[in-house]
């Protein structure tokens, strides 16, 4: 028997799945029905028949169908949200089942339980279905080759598949995939542990550039997303909340309202405590959203706004200060003697970072389709990156039987971990609940902004040391966040934001001899949630730009100062039993090849321009990035080039996608580290729309963006957003390169970047 501790990432993941597979000789796969639901008694037997019995085409699984015309029809399970997984999974299918792109379509699976996990969020949708996807396309294709083989007579051996066909090498004879439709569909599925995949050197399709099955209908205006769905019947709603979060209605101008031009009913929903659930509004039905949006400009309603009125970003501020004079309320990880270190430290660094509460700011507002129907039931469409929390939100606050609740998923104009959540899904069910036809709730633009779970702001406090030989001798950092009240096992606790309780594992902890982190959570009644890369997006700014701050005071070559900071160790172990390792050397790797492909300490700046380098692990992802900017002397930035390198595994599934993910997130996390930023005041948001809360433009994003891929032999992961948090201190370590400034604090249309 093979050695766990010898096989490869690629055969151990495939030897546990055959493991949990193999039913009876291969009865399920990826705990998914072979056969469609319905077709119970097809059991072991890959068709879909039709009312005589016969076979209309051939379905080997759940998620590949080729019909007699030779139509082969994928379903792509996961949300896309424009991260191009609706492109990318079916052809991890379409690769091992060796059939012609242009001969697939691709299908938007539904909520369903027969496809498994079908959240999109933490560049998860990849490397979760990766090595199943091949093997459920392997085996279809195995089907179609035994097929052939018995049609012609031949050991299966002698067969290959090919473009959608079978070919008989020793006869060179051709049977297409409508050929063998039939057939294949009567033969019984093979032992899972039997099915072998393709060597990566023979794919024909992955790695290559794919453009997005959806480009076309996006670029025509085609209806595609929530915002687009028409229902006979239809009506549609908006819902107001209040200004201040988790105020309550106490009353408000309801007649008059119903009595507004188009306006079928106005009314109160009581709503729930829970900060990322149904809170409680007054809805507004019209029979149009112009209608709907109009009424609510006359709607006067009174809030009892409760305590987080008093609420503010200047009092956060205050309260920071005055908890990092403090010892912190956790001790996070602790190494060494901190304080003695830094006493006999030859340099000691010691430096404030801060950053603001931000908002996802997709182009396409919440909103979400419900229908209640006579029987009890409950349809739903919506543009949601989780589904399966949208069904058990909305049964949990209404009282309803999840089976009774079916969820259509549309594409998504953006998510960046927003409809992670499911609140727009709720409200939308509770205002149908009493509607007796389909509704869709719209959110504005202002609801949107100001009404986000937000990306939780926060303060580090770093002190640093180096001796005399310009090592890093200590790092003390007292990390205060944000947390939220919640009841949970009937107690009342605090609960950091998504993304603000730091790790004792996050580099530079388990490296520096003497560490201590500490974090104190200030309570907030402001709701946050997972924005994209959550944690690192800021953590990489806060550690790498601090970390150039010590190998300047250390007199040190940034790049050489990290190198030596990674050391030369492999592996370092994460603490805890279920903490990853850190790969030191695919680490290493990258950063040394960033630096290559920038020819970094090779080129030479003039005063107002220079290059900063960072480095990061994020969501399975080591990327390092090199970035070049220029700054005038009245202050105002222009990023020249920016160079990534990418360690995301052994295989990019499509290079066209995988490039602009990394494209995407370095513009995305230039622009928020420009210009986002939300000011809360009186419990609040200030900012509105995109006149008070900007976005990058054309002219902000660099004009070189340069992506680059290492292959490890390591499994394939995702790529949503491993490659943006090193994005800012790349820059703002290029800032001071070019300038002497140091950027501590978000965003950079605070700072003052003026030198002479």
């Amino acid at each position: 028997m093979m050695n766990r501790q010898n096989l490869t990432p690629r055969q151990a993941d495939r030897r546990n799945f055959l493991r949990r597979s193999a039913v009876g000789g291969g009865g399920l796969l990826l705990g998914l029905h072979i056969v469609p639901s319905g077709a119970a008694d097809q059991v072991g037997k890959p068709a879909a028949l039709d009312a005589a019995g016969t076979a209309v085409n051939f379905q080997p699984n759940a998620f590949i169908s080729i019909s007699l015309q030779g139509v082969v029809t994928l379903i792509s399970k996961q949300p896309e949200i424009g991260q191009g997984i609706k492109t990318s999974l079916p052809m991890v299918l379409a690769e091992e089942l060796s059939v012609n792109w242009q001969d697939v379509r691709v299908i938007q699976g539904d909520l369903d339980p027969i496809f498994g996990n079908q959240s999109a969020g933490g560049s998860t949708s990849t490397p979760n279905n990766y090595n199943n996807f091949l093997l459920l396309g392997a085996t279809a294709r195995m089907l179609l080759i035994e097929a052939a083989a018995q049609t012609w007579g031949v050991p299966a051996s002698e067969c290959r598949a090919e473009n959608s066909a079978v070919l008989h090498s020793p006869s060179k004879r051709r049977l297409s995939y409508a050929q063998l439709v039939a057939k294949a569909a009567t033969l019984p599925l093979p032992d899972p542990t039997t099915v072998k995949l393709k060597d990566p050197k023979d794919y024909q399709l992955l790695g290559r550039r794919i453009g997005g099955v959806d480009n076309l209908a996006v670029v025509t205006g085609k209806p595609l997303f929530g915002i687009d769905i028409k229902l006979p019947g239809m009506l549609y709603a908006v819902y107001a909340k209040s200004p201040a979060f988790g105020g309550k209605v106490v009353s408000a101008n309801l007649d008059a309202i119903k009595a507004l031009p188009g306006v079928r009913d106005a009314f109160v929903i009581a709503g729930t405590a829970d900060l990322r659930g149904l809170l409680p509004g007054v809805a507004i039905v019209a029979d149009s959203t112009w209608a709907a949006f109009s009424a609510r400009k006359q709607l006067k309603v009174q809030w009892d706004e409760g305590k987080v009125a008093n609420e503010s970003w200047d009092g956060f501020v205050q309260q920071a200060q005055a908890l990092s004079k403090q010892p912190g309320a956790q001790v996070q990880r602790k190494d060494g003697d901190v304080n003695a270190a830094l006493a006999s430290s030859a340099k000691v660094v010691e430096a404030a970072y801060s950053y603001p509460f931000v908002s996802h700011a997709s182009i396409e507002p919440q909103n979400c389709t419900a229908w209640f129907k006579p029987d009890g039931s409950l349809e739903l469409w919506a543009p949601t990156q989780n589904p399966a929390a949208g069904q058990n939100l909305v049964a949990s606050t209404l009282g309803l039987p999840k089976e009774k609740i079916s969820l259509h998923i549309t594409r998504s104009g953006g998510g960046f971990g927003r409809r992670l959540s499911a609140d727009y899904v709720v409200e939308a069910a509770a205002i149908a609940q009493r509607v007796k036809a389909p509704v869709k709730l719209t959110w504005s633009r202002e609801d949107d902004l100001q009404h986000d779970h937000f990306r939780a702001g926060g303060f580090h406090f770093l002190r640093g040391g180096v001796d005399a030989a310009g090592k890093l001798t200590a790092w003390h950092n007292h990390f205060v966040t944000f947390a939220n009240r919640v009841e949970r096992d009937g107690k009342s606790v605090l609960q950091p934001g998504s993304g603000a309780s730091l790790s004792g594992d996050e580099f530079p902890g388990r490296w520096a001899p003497n560490y201590l982190l500490e974090q104190t959570p200030i309570e907030c009644g402001v709701p946050m949630g997972p924005w994209r890369a959550p944690g690192s997006n800021v953590f990489a700014w806060v550690f790498h730009s601090f970390i150039d701050e010590l190998a300047h005071a250390a007199g040190r070559d940034p790049l050489d100062f990290r190198l030596e900071l990674l050391g030369q160790r492999d592996l370092v172990p994460g603490s805890g039993e279920r903490a990853a390792p850190y790969d030191v050397g695919r680490m290493r790797a990258v950063l040394k090849e960033v630096a290559a492909k920038a020819q970094w300490g090779q080129k030479k700046f003039l005063r107002g321009q220079g290059a900063g380098i960072a480095f990061h692990f994020s969501h399975r992802g080591y990327i390092a990035e090199v970035a070049e900017v220029t700054v005038s002397k009245a202050g105002a930035l222009k990023v020249d080039r920016v160079v990534v390198v990418s360690d995301i595994g052994s295989q990019i599934v499509n290079l066209s996608g995988a490039e602009n993910q990394v494209e995407g997130s370095v513009i995305d996390g230039l622009g928020t580290l420009m210009h986002a930023e939300l000011d809360i005041q009186r419990g609040r948001i200030v900012q509105s729309n995109f006149g008070d809360y900007p976005l990058i433009r054309i002219g902000d994003a660099p004009p070189k963006i340069e992506v680059h891929f290492l292959r490890s032999q390591q499994p394939v992961t995702g790529l949503g957003e491993p490659a943006l948090p090193p994005l800012a201190p790349a820059v703002c370590n290029a800032i001071f390169a070019a300038t002497g400034k140091r950027v501590r604090q978000w965003p950079l249309a605070r700072v003052d970047l003026s030198w002479i």
